[in-house]
């Protein structure tokens, strides 16, 4: 399996009301850093998986409404606690649906992408499943 991966970052606000999520239920931000891979089972004619061109303004694009933003009142996370891999979910959907939708996935060449999220240098989360 051939990959390309991209990197871009955003930074929200959002709380965790749970108790299982202690300090953090209360308001705070995050600055996350996130790497999107799209995978192929080969290359295309001009030898690429997909444009990183492409695939950084896609996952741009995936972030745009999230970027500063407080999660708590994004109407679609309405009920949803915002957890590292609930927002690894959210932009994985983001990037299937532009993928299937624009020249990014090429007529249906990528397979399957990940998303990954890392919280710190020391902490992060994924999600990734085929398309």
């Amino acid at each position: 399996m051939f990959a390309v991966e991209v990197r871009d970052h955003v930074m929200i606000a959002h709380s965790l009301p749970s108790p299982v999520f202690g300090p953090a239920q209360g308001m705070h931000g995050a600055t996350f850093v996130v790497d999107a891979a799209f995978y192929t089972g080969d290359l295309d004619e001009n030898g690429l998986v997909v444009d990183i061109g492409l695939a950084t303004e896609a996952l741009s694009a995936a972030l745009a409404p999230l970027r500063y933003c407080n999660l708590d009142e994004v109407a679609a996370f309405k009920g949803k606690i915002t957890t590292t891999e609930f927002l690894c979910h959210h932009i994985w959907s983001q990037l299937r649906e532009t993928t299937q939708t624009t020249g990014l996935g090429d007529g249906g060449r990528v397979r399957r992408i990940r998303v990954m999220l890392h919280e710190s240098h020391v902490a992060r989360g994924w999600y990734e499943a085929d398309i």
